[in-house]
């Protein structure tokens, strides 16, 4: 009892804290200045949507709306229309940013690997309609990024 009233009446936690607080106070700071200094990102990030291309150039997405059915935040929405060629196709393709919950579902979805993540997070809008992105600001993006979504592909290839 007397060992608790003297911690108590001492302020011994107090004195703790202090010298903890002065401890850490002049080690060497852990914050990224962000603007300037860029952390590096796992190939698996997962940051704005792209649509992609095959080696002849026509779009990758056959229309089977499985990433569609797959994402959770019901984010996706496709219509599907004929083709050219006698097929079908995605005749629109939108996801609202807005919605998604960047899980990665639908790009595991894909059969063709139409549907990506890019490592790009830094975009705004100013009202929530401009969050919503259509094929062709996807399939833009795609293009954009071409060569940092084959890299990130690389780097992930032995864990698919």
């Amino acid at each position: 009892m007397l060992k608790h009233w003297f911690k108590t009446f001492s302020m011994a936690e107090m004195l703790q804290g202090m010298f903890l607080t002065l401890r850490i106070m002049f080690r060497a700071k852990p914050t990224v200045r962000y603007p300037e200094e860029r952390t590096p990102y796992s190939p698996r990030f997962r940051g704005m949507h792209a649509l992609t291309r095959d080696d002849a150039g026509a779009e990758k997405c056959i229309g089977c709306k499985l990433c569609e059915a797959a994402c959770p935040s019901q984010a996706i929405r496709i219509v599907i229309g004929p083709n050219a060629e006698g097929g079908r196709s995605a005749v629109s393709y939108e996801i609202d940013q807005g919605k998604c919950i960047f899980c990665g579902i639908c790009e595991e979805a894909c059969p063709v690997d139409a549907i990506v993540h890019t490592k790009q997070f830094e975009y705004i809008a100013e009202e929530r309609n401009g969050l919503l992105f259509g094929k062709e600001t996807l399939l833009t993006v795609g293009e954009t990024f071409k060569e940092e979504i084959q890299e990130a592909k690389a780097a992930d290839a032995r864990y698919r």
